[in-house]
């Protein structure tokens, strides 16, 4: 039986890593249903396992903050910002940085994947009415929210896991992150407008005129105030997960938007991800087959305990199956990393989601959402702003964090 779990564990991470099985229409999350398929008919798992592996509160957290996040979607809230920046007055490289901020701010307190789902198309259209080439543009918003995200434990999908893990206050996870999430945002503006300044030369056109897009003031009043509430949940005793979803209750309790309306801006498959790879790594810890290369990798130094291992490790994990995928693998065979360690990896490894297009799920949403508005963002397209992005990030990062004493080198 251990063999056809630790085939189903590399068959799982190896279609992390590619993204899709060839021949077939399939996504990682279908991947990671598929392997959990395989261990439940093997026998290697019951339906039992599935409930002890499964971090529910995890689950419910990110379901709930992905509510608050739909609801700003569904009052205007992002159309809006995206046709305020389109239809700025200002130079190319002032969109840019308009851009840059917008999305890294959104990103900070919101789940960053619904921001650059919502605005992606939004961008490409305005951008292309004023005679720019997107591209630059969508690279920043993707970067953008990738490093803004990192600022908060509310951020992203892998945050708000170590979150959970670690309890991780809010605002303590603020201090430690939020200065070097500040500054990368600073590197993304500076490497995109260096690298593609010849675009960003090219005189705009001007703005279109045109009604701007209905926006729904009350409706995000009550994303604000559910923003807010969360917030202040997290300084608080109550269990997140909890106070999350019942905050998310309250806002499909709406006379405007159906509840219908508002789950269907859920990212299902993410969640789906999510549990099948607690799953599966839960499986391979079970069997015993990692704990032999795991004591080795903490007798020779290796064990993710100090700033010089995370670091490379969340680079290359994060950019050949994905950070979000890396972190849940990473807690599963190591659950006793330290708080330091835990901050380490969700500073690290969602900057080292900027550095390939498979890095993050954001990046992914981004290119799928451009080529679907009509432009192509190619693999060296980020690569080429996503390298150089990725080295600064990593190295003020791995400053930040060694010279406040959170982790050591």
């Amino acid at each position: 039986m251990n063999v056809l779990v630790l085939a189903t564990f590399l068959f799982t991470y190896a279609g992390m890593a590619v993204g899709r099985l060839p021949g077939l229409r399939i996504d990682r999350a279908g991947i990671a249903l598929i392997a959990v398929a395989i261990l439940l008919a093997g026998g290697a798992i019951d339906t039992g396992f599935l409930a002890r592996a499964v971090d529910a509160p995890t689950l419910v957290l990110l379901f709930g903050l992905m509510v608050v996040s739909a609801q700003f979607a569904h009052s205007g809230f992002y159309a809006a910002c995206a046709d305020r920046i389109v239809r700025s007055p200002l130079s190319p490289r002032g969109l840019l940085a308009v851009t840059v901020a917008v999305s890294g701010g959104l990103s900070a307190i919101l789940v960053n994947d619904i921001v650059v789902f919502a605005m992606t198309p939004l961008l490409v259209v305005g951008l292309r009415q004023r005679r720019l080439d997107p591209r630059p543009f969508l690279l920043g918003l993707a970067a953008a929210s990738n490093v803004g995200s990192a600022a908060t434990v509310i951020g992203n999908p892998q945050n708000i896991l170590l979150g959970q893990l670690g309890d991780l206050g809010f605002w303590r996870f603020v201090g430690v992150c939020g200065v070097p999430a500040v500054l990368s945002l600073v590197v993304v503006y500076a490497v995109i407008a260096w690298l593609w300044r010849a675009a960003l030369q090219a005189g705009a056109g001007v703005p279109e005129p045109g009604a701007a897009p209905a926006i729904d003031r009350w409706q995000v009043t009550k994303a604000l105030l559910a923003t807010t509430a969360v917030i202040v949940l997290l300084s608080t005793p109550v269990p997140r997960e909890v106070g999350v979803l019942a905050i998310a209750a309250l806002l499909l309790a709406s006379r405007h938007t159906s509840s219908r309306a508002m789950l269907a801006a859920v990212d299902w498959p993410l969640l789906l991800l999510f549990a099948c790879l607690f799953t599966v790594t839960a499986a391979m810890a079970d069997t015993g087959l990692v704990a032999g290369a795991l004591a080795w990798l903490e007798d020779a130094g290796y064990a993710p305990t100090r700033l010089g291992v995370i670091a490379p490790m969340a680079l290359l994990m994060s950019n050949t199956i994905g950070n979000v995928p890396a972190v849940v693998m990473l807690t599963a065979l190591w659950p006793d990393l330290s708080t330091g360690a835990l901050y380490a990896l969700a500073l690290l490894s969602t900057l080292a989601g900027n550095f390939l297009i498979v890095g993050s799920i954001a990046n992914l949403i981004v290119a799928e959402r451009a080529q679907a508005a009509g432009v192509r963002l190619s693999f060296a397209d980020f690569a080429r702003a996503g390298m150089p992005i990725t080295v600064v990030t990593m190295v003020l990062g791995v400053g930040w964090l060694a010279a406040t004493g959170v982790l050591p080198l």
